[in-house]
Order: structure tokens, then C-alpha cells, then sequence
């Protein structure tokens, strides 16, 4: 079955996290993609460590299957000998700050006159436009600005600093796959292509939807820690085990909840969570801290309550239930050897089977013209 972008080029003039992942998603589902980087030492990723083949790891995992170019885009020629992959381009996906592939050229109007049909996706921080639009920035001060950080705190009150990458991410790389998918789509019934304007910390406030909802509707504008899925409730809770483990109980509806009071022996008088969050989070912590995070698992596994125990990444690949849902089934390849591929939330019938490499710096220059 041939995949649903076979067939689509996509020029990945971005480096990093955002735009590599989004293109990657673009390559996984069967696009062309083409990475423009600078001669030398190309993507600032390829440096990082621990090193999978002549690049890192990193760089590896997000530029699986893609093909690469190293040009200086601040060469007089540069966009002369562009030119011929421009004309035939149905995506550019870039994250300069706003101004920059202008100034190179490279702008969407520039593009659009070669080549009307393009979809030109810019990621940036703040947008195109706005006051911050030319901030410097990373994840952490996306968060910051747009509230999300400020709405889970530690055991002294301070803001903890997330796990994952949610700016980049959710909030830069999924946007961007799905209106390049949507302007893709327009196209096809306009015939022309347009500029997608990508803010990753826009994009955090979807995160935030019952806080915003309980803040304009009612006038209830969350406490740090402190809300329902916050910190703030015995039923959303994270506990300590006897050694030294955690189990992450989610019992939020009232039938899971009473399962989970059963299951732990929590005593009744603790019960109404309603009447005294703290002494009933307290009392279940309690519970919890009696037995081990095993004779947890065994005892909640059939109970029905929203518990887990908090495992390891490296468990967590060797977890049974991922493992038969194929999500490790695709392979990373170098010369010597391969590793399990990036998972992406790209259904399994739309990816490629083949154990695939990553380019080496230049290793397509034959596409240029000139």
C-alpha cells in the first residue's frame, strides 16, 4: 500500500527538536524530506552525545530516513542553486527567528514566487509577529509565560520543572505536522499553498482549557499545586511506597474511588475526601507507604482504581503491553548496528517497515543545481 505522502518533498530547513520531529512525522508517513544544513558541521544535533554511528543519537532518532543538503545560505548563490528543489517543493518548514530566511532570500513570498503551490511552515517561539516575537527563549520560558509551569508545584510550593519537552513538542511539533497537513489539504481544492505561523508558547494555553474555563466562567483562576489534576486532591495523587517506589493513583471518579479505598483499607472516616483533602491525602499516603510497590501492583491489578506504579524509562521498554502493540517495532540503523526507532504517533500501517539510517552531512549536494 503506498503511503499517504509518498510522493511529497518537503525542504527541512530547520535544526534541533521542533522542526526535525515534525519533519520526521512528514518522512514516517512517507515524505521526502530533505534537510538543508550548513557546511562543516550541519545540524547543531549531530555534535551531541552519547554518539549513535558518526552522530548523535539524538540527531539519529529525529532525522531517521531524510536526505541532506549542506549549502551556506548566506552565499551569493545560494538560492540560485536552491532554486530547482524550491520549484518542485510541497513543504518548507523552517524555525529561524522571524526575518531571518527573509533576509536570506529564502522568505515565503520569495519561495511563493518560484513555486505558488508551497506550504511554508515558520516555528518559532513567540510567533511571527508581537512583542516577543524576537526573544530568545527555550521550552522552560514558553511554559513560564503562558501559565502552564506555574500550575503544578512541589512539596514547598515552588514550580517543578517538567519531564518532557511540552513546547517543543505539543505545542511546535504537532502543531506544525497537522496544518501542514491541513494546508496540504487546501491546496488541494485552491491549488495554492500559504504561510503557517507556528508559536509554540501559543499553543500551550490548549494544555490549560479547565483552568482558562474555571478562571473566565467562574471567576476561579487555579492555585499553583492545588486544583484537581494539580496536586490539589488525595484522588490525583503520587505516593511513596515502603521501598522507596511511587504509585501514581488517579481514582478521580467516585466508583474508582471507592474500588481504591477498598482495595487499600483506607479507614471510612477518610472517605469524603471533600471534608479534609489533606488528612485523607495524608491517610492514603499512609496506606501506601505500608507495603511495597510489587505487593502493589499485585494487589490493585484487577481492582479496577487508575493506580500505576511509577516505572523507569528502561522498564517501560521492556513493559509487555508496548511491546505487543508493536511500538517498538521499527529500526534505527547505522553500518554497525541497529536500535528500536523513535515511536511517533503515526498509525503503524502508515510507516515504514524498513530499518533505515540517517543522512550523513552532504550526502544529496547532487540535488542542487548549479
Amino acid at each position: 500500500m503506498s503511503q499517504p505522502l509518498a510522493g511529497v518533498c518537503v525542504l527541512d530547513f530547520s535544526t534541533l527538536l521542533p522542526g526535525p520531529l515534525a519533519t520526521l512525522l512528514l518522512a514516517e508517513a512517507g515524505a521526502e524530506v530533505i534537510k538543508i544544513e550548513r557546511p562543516g558541521s550541519g545540524d547543531e544535533m549531530r555534535s551531541y552525545e552519547p554518539k549513535f554511528g558518526p552522530a548523535s543519537v539524538n540527531f539519529a532518532l529525529l532525522n531517521r530516513g531524510k536526505r541532506s543538503i549542506a549549502i551556506d545560505l548566506k552565499a551569493p548563490d545560494a538560492v540560485a542553486r536552491l532554486r530547482p528543489l524550491i520549484a518542485r517543493a510541497d513543504v518548507v518548514v523552517e524555525q529561524f527567528r522571524p526575518g531571518v530566511m527573509e533576509r536570506l532570500g529564502l522568505g515565503y513570498e520569495a519561495l511563493a514566487a518560484i513555486n505558488p503551490r508551497i506550504v511554508y511552515c515558520a516555528i518559532t517561539g513567540y510567533g511571527q509577529s508581537g512583542p516577543k516575537a524576537q526573544l530568545a527563549a527555550h521550552d522552560l520560558n514558553y511554559q513560564a509565560e503562558a501559565g502552564l509551569l506555574g500550575l503544578a508545584a512541589g512539596a514547598d510550593g515552588a514550580p517543578v520543572v517538567p519531564s518532557a519537552l511540552i513546547a517543543d513538542i505539543a505545542g511546535g511539533t504537532y502543531p506544525a505536522m497537522i496544518n501542514i497537513l491541513l494546508a496540504l489539504r487546501e491546496r488541494d481544492a485552491t491549488g495554492r499553498g500559504r504561510k503557517l505561523d507556528i508559536a509554540m508558547a501559543d499553543n500551550l494555553f490548549t494544555f490549560m482549557y479547565w483552568a482558562l474555563g474555571n478562571g473566565l466562567a467562574a471567576g476561579h483562576w487555579p492555585r499553583p499545586g492545588g486544583e484537581l489534576v494539580t496536586g490539589g486532591s488525595p484522588r490525583y495523587q503520587i505516593y511513596r511506597t515502603q521501598d522507596g517506589r511511587f504509585l501514581a493513583a488517579a481514582p478521580l471518579e467516585q466508583k474508582f474511588w471507592d474500588n481504591f479505598c477498598d482495595a487499600i483499607g483506607l479507614a471510612p472516616e477518610w472517605r469524603d475526601d471533600a471534608r479534609d483533602p489533606l488528612a485523607t491525602r495524608a491517610a492514603v499516603a499512609s496506606c501506601i507507604a505500608s507495603r511495597s510497590a510489587a505487593a502493589w501492583r499485585e494487589a490493585l491489578a484487577d481492582k479496577d482504581v487508575c493506580c500505576a506504579v511509577v516505572a523507569s524509562v528502561e522498564e517501560a521498554l521492556a513493559d509487555a503491553h508496548f511491546r505487543a502493540r508493536g511500538l517498538f517495532a521499527q529500526q534505527l540503523a547505522t553500518a554497525a548496528r541497529t536500535i528500536t526507532a523513535l515511536p511517533v504517533p503515526v498509525d503503524r500501517a502508515f510507516r515504514r517497515d524498513a530499518a533505515l539510517g540517517y543522512p550523513a552531512l552532504g550526502a544529496d549536494n547532487a540535488l542542487l543545481g548549479g
